[in-house]
């Protein structure tokens, strides 16, 4: 496909995928608004839960881009919360490691299923190969809009181009 479909394609898609953004966040927010916490502090629990080991508050900042004094205090909040806590690291004693408060994380995933209801239903007209092709997608736009937000944290206000 090409010429004018192709160009109409793209052009709702650009509207497509920015309201779902929007609904994303809209989501986001509902679910820590649930857990009382601030949606960037639920997303950092999301990501440790996702590393599936405790890691350092420098770890953190890398999956947030948030800076280390930023990262710090984020973790901080999630303790106070009782969604983290920090251990020394057994291999080095100079470090510290965060790890999610198991029942505190089972709780988060609760919720979040919850109110996510039956997600996978969504995908239920979609065959293997379509349903490879839509996490292909989904793991290339992630690590698009992750190098965009560097690229803005960087002070290069450009965004892709």
């Amino acid at each position: 496909m090409s010429g004018p479909e192709r160009e109409r394609l793209l052009a709702e898609l650009a509207v497509v995928s920015r309201r779902q953004m929007a609904a994303y966040v809209l989501f986001n927010q509902a679910v820590a608004d649930r857990l009382g916490l601030h949606p960037t502090d639920l997303q950092c629990l999301n990501l440790l839960t996702l590393e599936g080991r405790p890691v350092t508050t420098g770890r953190i900042g890398e999956l947030t881009g948030l800076t280390t004094g930023s990262a710090t205090r984020l973790v901080d909040r999630l303790e106070r919360a009782g969604y983290v806590v920090r251990e020394g690291d057994p291999d080095d004693r100079r470090r510290v490691l965060v790890s999610a408060v198991p029942e505190r994380a089972a709780e988060f995933r609760r919720v979040w299923e919850g109110v996510g209801g039956d997600w996978a239903g969504l995908f239920d007209d979609l065959d293997d190969d379509g349903l490879a092709a839509f996490v292909g997608l989904l793991r290339r736009t992630t690590a698009f809009a992750a190098t965009q937000a560097a690229r803005l944290r960087s002070g290069d206000g450009r965004g892709a181009g």
